[in-house]
C-alpha cells in the first residue's frame, strides 16, 4: 500500500501553505530523510522531508497551489500500485484534535441544513464532509452535482469547480461561521484570499476589500521585467491595504535626547567579552524601554476587534525584519518578563532565524505591539503602518544633532526621532501622546530605568 505525504502543519496559526517547488518528481526514487518539496507559508519557507522509501507515485498538486494543512500532497510507493483510491480532497485525519474538530463541524452542518442532511442513498454517503461543507456554506444543492471520486463520490474539487469565483474558507472560519453566525467576508487575508478565523470575527464590522487593479496603458521604451506578486510580497500587499482600509491611522512625532542611549551602547560595546554584552545593540536597548514602559499603558498594548477590544497583561513585542522574502514580523513573547541580556539574545535568535528563512510560524504570530527601525537608512520621520489588530506601531529614526537652548547658549544634542502611529478607533490622542512622552523619559534615562 503506497505511503501518503500530507502537507504539514507548521505552528498553530498556520491553515494553508503554497508548494513552491517540487523537489522529487513522478517516477523519481525516494529515500526517508529526502526533501520532496518546498512549501510557503505567508510568514516562513518550510521544507517537506520524506518519511518513507520507495518512488514518487502521484504529485496531487502543481506548484504556486494553495493547499490546506494536513491534506494528501503525494504518494509514495512501489511502481505500478494500484493508487486510483487516493484523493487529495479525502479527510486524511492524521491530527485526532483537527479531526475531533471537523466531525463536530460536521455534525452541525448535517444539523442544521435539511440539504447536506439527504446526501445519503441506499446507505452510501455521496459526498465527503469536507465537500458537504463547503457546498452548505456556498449554498449549493450537493444532489445536483456530478462526482469524480472513487464510485462517483463527490469530493472538494468537484465543489471547487462549480464555485471557482466562490473564496475558500479554512476549517476554524467554517466553526466559526456556524458558532457566531457572522456573516462571510466577501474575501479573506489568507493565502489567494482564503477566508481565515481572524476574517470571521472581524466581519461583522467590514468585510475585507479587495484592491483596485491599475490598468496600465502605452508602451514603455527598453525591456521590461515582470514580477509575479505572491508569497509574502501578495500578503504583505493585502494586510497593508487592508490595514489602512479598515483603520483609523494617526501618527505621533517626537524625538529623544540619545546621549544616554549611545553612552549605554558605546560601554556595552567596549566591556569584557566574559559579560556577553559587547552586541547589544541600539535597537535592543529601544525594545527594552517599550517592553518595561507599554504595561503602565494597556489601552497601547491591546487588539481592536470591532465589536471589542482585547488588553493584554504581558508585552509580546514584534520587530520588523527586512529579508530576502520580503517583510517579517518575529515576536518577542512576554518581552518584558527578559533582562536586557535576555532580550538580545532572544531578538537576535528570533531575527536570525526570520532572515534565512527558517523561523517556525508561530514566532512570527501573536504580537500585541510592534517596532520597525529604519534609523540605520538615516531616515529622520515616517508613517509606520499598524500590523492589524493591533492599535499601537512605534517607528524608529535616525539619530542626528538637534539645538537646544540650554540656559543661555545653544547646544547640539544628538536626538533620535520616534513616531508612533495608532489606531484612533480604539484609542483617543492624549492616551497614545502620554505613551509616547513616557516611553521619551525612558529612553533618554534609559541607565536609570534598567535599575528599576
Amino acid at each position: 500500500m503506497a505511503d501518503k505525504v500530507l502537507m504539514p502543519k507548521q505552528g498553530n496559526s498556520v491553515e494553508s501553505c503554497i508548494i513552491v517547488s517540487w523537489l522529487k518528481k513522478e517516477g523519481d526514487a525516494v529515500s526517508a530523510g529526502d526533501i520532496i518539496c518546498e512549501v510557503e507559508t505567508d510568514k516562513a519557507t518550510i521544507e517537506v522531508e520524506s518519511s518513507f522509501e520507495g518512488t514518487m507515485l502521484k504529485t496531487f498538486y502543481e506548484e504556486e497551489a494553495d493547499v490546506p494543512v494536513h491534506n494528501l500532497i503525494a504518494l509514495i510507493g512501489e511502481p505500478g500500485e494500484d493508487i486510483s483510491m487516493y484523493s487529495a480532497d479525502e479527510d486524511n485525519g492524521d491530527d485526532p484534535v483537527q479531526e475531533e474538530k471537523k466531525i463536530s463541524v460536521e455534525a452541525e452542518v448535517i444539523e442544521s441544513a435539511p440539504v447536506v442532511a439527504a446526501v445519503e442513498e441506499e446507505g452510501k454517503r455521496l459526498g465527503s464532509p469536507r465537500a458537504m461543507n463547503l457546498a452548505t456554506f456556498k449554498g449549493l444543492d450537493i444532489r445536483t452535482v456530478q462526482g469524480t471520486g472513487p464510485e462517483g463520490r463527490i469530493i472538494e474539487r468537484d465543489i471547487l469547480a462549480l464555485t471557482k469565483d466562490y473564496p475558500s474558507i479554512s476549517p476554524a472560519a467554517i466553526e466559526e461561521l456556524l458558532k457566531s453566525g457572522r456573516p462571510m467576508p466577501v474575501k479573506g487575508s489568507g493565502i489567494g484570499g482564503r477566508i481565515l478565523l481572524d476574517d470571521v470575527q472581524n466581519s461583522s464590522v467590514v468585510e475585507s476589500s479587495s484592491m483596485a487593479i491599475p490598468v496600465v496603458k502605452g508602451d514603455f521604451p527598453g525591456p521590461v521585467n515582470e514580477v509575479k506578486v505572491r508569497g509574502i510580497r501578495k500578503i504583505t500587499a493585502q494586510h497593508m491595504f487592508d490595514s489602512l482600509s479598515m483603520t483609523a491611522q494617526l501618527t505621533l512625532n517626537s524625538s529623544v535626547d540619545a546621549t544616554a542611549l549611545l553612552a549605554l551602547r558605546k560601554k556595552f560595546k567596549n566591556s569584557e567579552e566574559s559579560l556577553g554584552l559587547q552586541k547589544i545593540t541600539i535597537n535592543d536597548l529601544i525594545l527594552y524601554a517599550v517592553a518595561k514602559t507599554l504595561p503602565q499603558f494597556p489601552e497601547m498594548n491591546e487588539h481592536f476587534l470591532g465589536d471589542k477590544i482585547v488588553q493584554f497583561e504581558k508585552v509580546h513585542l514584534g520587530c520588523a525584519v527586512n529579508t530576502e522574502r520580503g517583510l517579517l514580523v518575529p515576536v518577542i513573547k512576554d518581552a518584558g518578563s527578559y533582562s536586557l541580556r535576555e532580550l538580545s539574545g532572544k531578538g537576535k535568535e528570533l531575527f536570525s532565524a526570520a532572515a534565512e528563512g527558517k523561523s517556525n510560524p508561530d514566532d512570527l504570530a501573536g504580537g500585541t505591539f510592534t517596532i520597525t527601525n529604519l534609523g540605520s537608512m538615516g531616515i529622520e520621520s515616517f508613517t509606520p503602518v499598524l500590523n492589524k489588530p493591533e492599535v499601537g506601531i512605534l517607528g524608529v529614526c535616525s539619530v542626528s544633532l538637534k539645538p537646544v537652548q540650554v540656559d543661555e547658549e545653544v547646544r547640539f544634542i544628538p536626538h533620535m526621532g520616534l513616531s508612533l502611529t495608532f489606531d484612533h478607533q480604539a484609542v483617543d490622542g492624549a492616551p497614545a501622546a502620554a505613551f509616547l512622552k513616557a516611553l521619551v523619559s525612558a529612553i533618554k534615562n534609559i541607565d536609570l530605568l534598567m535599575a528599576m
